[in-house]
């Protein structure tokens, strides 16, 4: 599937976006979302009130009452979300089984696929402390209510989320990014606004690497850059430049991979395009 300016180029084929679940809205309680394996529920309720997934206390509405939950690749069949404090009203969504296709790419640095060198597994650690740091930002408020644009103007699908890897012949952990790939330089922008958490050239897999988060602990994750654009804790809007895509840290070629957490919960960004959140009931 070709998009933008980029047509040319062969292509992933991204699985055809369903239209967004909703239920019958419970008293206090409005959902609606992708309900799917990497997929999420945007909830509206009254303001500052907590929010349980599966009986567990996870997040808390925003002042306006909004909220999102993610479901991550290994979701199970069915997640019960809850609101209120003494008295909870909810609602049991069934949550679709995803089909994640397996890749294989070779001709990567071994380095980057099983480092033994100790300074390098020192920095590597140093390094996932400073993305955990990032990762546990959880900023009050509603930034993902518009939903996300796609954050390059012009680029083809080089690799779907959730796909199985094999990474020089080695079977490895599920790619939880999707791959846009675009030529050298091509401008990296925002795709909703945020508030960027992690800013940093160099990493050894990731390379350039940017952190934003959307509300709540919904972090928009942006990989390999060649230059980054943007600094800890500047304010974004929808699309401001961010940085430039690049081939930095474990990459073949230039593109941007794009990851999306919820709290610890990895997601499928794509399913994030052109989502609203619920109105009132």
């Amino acid at each position: 599937m070709m998009l933008g300016a980029a047509a040319g180029f062969a292509a992933c084929a991204l699985p055809e976006t369903a239209p967004a679940n909703a239920v019958t809205p419970a008293e206090g309680l409005v959902l609606n979302g992708q309900w799917r394996q990497g997929g999420f529920a945007m909830g509206r309720t009254q303001p500052h009130v907590p929010v349980f997934v599966d009986g567990q206390a996870m997040t808390t509405a925003s002042a306006q009452g909004l909220f999102v939950v993610g479901f991550d690749r290994d979701a199970p069949a069915t997640t019960r979300i809850e609101v209120g404090e003494r008295r909870r009203v909810g609602q049991t969504l069934t949550i679709e089984a995803g089909t994640f296709p397996s890749t294989r790419i070779d001709g990567l640095p071994p380095s980057t696929i099983a480092p033994d060198d100790p300074a390098l597994l020192a920095r590597i650690q140093r390094e996932t402390a400073l993305k955990a740091e990032g990762f546990a930002s959880r900023i009050d408020g509603d930034d993902f209510q518009n939903g996300f644009a796609w954050p390059l103007a012009a680029y083809r699908v080089s690799s779907l989320w959730g796909a199985q890897r094999v990474l020089n012949g080695t079977p490895a952990r599920p790619h939880y990014g999707i791959d846009l790939a675009a030529p050298q330089g091509t401008p990296i922008l925002s795709p909703a606004a945020g508030t960027v958490v992690f800013s940093r050239p160099g990493m050894h897999f990731e390379g350039g690497l940017v952190l934003i988060d959307h509300g709540q602990g919904l972090i928009s994750c942006y990989l390999h850059q060649s230059r980054i654009d943007v600094a800890v804790d500047q304010r974004l809007t929808r699309g401001e430049v961010i940085g430039r895509v690049g081939m930095e840290g474990r990459a073949t070629g230039p593109h941007l991979c794009w990851r999306m957490k919820w709290r610890d919960r990895n997601l499928d960004p794509s399913l994030m395009i052109n989502a609203t959140a619920p109105t009132p009931a």
